[in-house]
């Protein structure tokens, strides 16, 4: 089966995480991703987060999978124009460099485009493309995380710390997964009309959109800040998390209250619940909230897991458990789909990657390895008519490594 976006070339100058996994997406989905990296190659190799005893680092190969690398020093003239001729038959742009960096190198927007007005030009930034920040850098954990919003809404008003994100580089990959329906609108509008766009995705942005609801209300009503719900005040009982007698927890998300209150209690063995009047329908729960809750909570807690698993598959409210990351591996769905696959890492080892949240025609995306450093720069020279001569004299120059 062909991928989606095969022929579409695009050229990635881009560290870190954000832009990065946003040109890891693009390559599963069947481009041509070449990566320019400098000579010292891009700093998130320098850190060294692995698994595996230390041998594979997974933040790399999630955000790089299925990319070419070439080194090339773009602070040179001659490393410039081996990025011309890149670009020279590219689709797309893809860049997170701040515009200082991108004006002294001449990949600012601006140079790019007069040298080739049929390139879209992406690109990945903190705070987005206009206002007084507009060059200001950012992370995930200080720009999404922090100043969209997010944390806030998750700490207690009385924690000692705000609450950081669930994992490493959470609002990137959001992010660069926003940039990636930005490039393919973009790619299907060239398509229909001719016309390239140059498309931003900020962290600030997307935060943003994840929080909306929040955002809206708040400008609305004039308040600074929502409370963060409490757990054992739950405005609906059957929209709650609860722990059960071995220690696991069950989330719970019935919204449809009165539709699914008395065959959850008939199943669960406490049709009683269902006839007191205390608990009749979603008003008496939420008068009686607080005698309701404890009933479901205690209830919850008088059974394992594996018992409420049984219990719950018999009606038809919704219902799941609360996992842990390392069970994603044995989950069923996430295998039978592809989300979770394994690949060949090249040297007789396979590497556990997710895949992308995306299944075309039945069949989930196939994935490879990220590249080493440097691994194509031969290669891709070659193809753009570099002869051996020419490859040696670059490197001697220390334009390419």
């Amino acid at each position: 089966m062909g991928k989606p976006l095969e022929g579409i070339k695009v050229v990635e100058v881009a560290m870190w995480a954000f832009v990065p996994a946003c040109g890891g997406m693009l390559a599963d989905l069947g481009a041509d991703v070449i990566k320019i990296e400098p000579p010292s190659g891009d700093p998130l190799r320098g850190l060294q987060i692995g698994g595996m005893g230390g041998k594979i680092d997974f933040s790399w190969e999630s955000y790089n999978r299925g990319k070419r690398s070439v080194t090339l020093d773009l602070k040179q003239e001659a490393g410039r124009a081996v990025l011309y001729r890149l670009l020279a038959d590219a689709d797309v742009f893809l860049t997170n460099l701040l515009p200082p960096a991108r004006r002294a190198m001449q990949i600012d927007e601006e140079t790019i485009r007069a040298r080739f007005p049929r390139l879209i030009y992406a690109s990945g930034s903190a705070l987005g493309p206009s206002g007084p920040e507009q060059e200001k850098g950012g992370y995930d954990a200080i720009t999404f995380w922090a100043r969209g919003g997010i944390s806030s809404s998750l700490t207690d008003p009385d924690a000692p710390h705000p609450v950081g994100p669930p994992g490493p580089a959470f609002g990137d990959t959001l992010s660069g997964a926003m940039l990636s329906g930005a490039i393919c609108a973009a790619i299907a509008k060239r398509a229909m009309t001719g016309e390239p766009s140059t498309v931003d995705v900020s962290l600030l942005g997307t935060a943003l959109w994840s929080m909306q609801r929040y955002v809206c209300q708040a400008t609305a009503d004039g308040v600074q800040k929502f409370p963060k719900p409490r757990a054992d005040q739950p405005h609906n009982v059957l929209v709650s998390n609860y722990r059960t007698a071995d220690g696991r927890f069950v989330a719970l998300c019935m919204l449809q209250a009165d539709k699914y209150w008395a065959p959850l209690c008939e199943v669960a063995g406490r049709p009683d619940l269902a006839a007191d009047p205390r608990f009749a329908d979603a008003a008496a729960r939420r008068d009686n909230r607080d005698a309701c809750y404890a009933e479901v909570k205690a209830l919850f807690a008088s059974k394992p897991l594996a018992e409420w698993r049984q219990i719950l598959a018999r009606q038809q409210g919704q219902w799941d458990v609360v996992q842990d990351v390392g069970e994603m591996k044995d989950d069923a769905q996430a295998q039978a789909n592809g989300y979770l696959k394994r690949i060949d890492y090249g040297n007789g080892t396979e590497i556990p990657m997710v895949g992308l949240p995306m299944v075309f025609d039945g069949e989930p995306l196939a994935s490879s390895r990220s590249p080493e450093l440097g691994a194509h720069s031969d290669a891709v020279l070659e193809s753009l008519g570099y002869s051996e001569d020419e490859i040696i004299d670059l490197k001697v120059q220390g334009v390419v490594f």
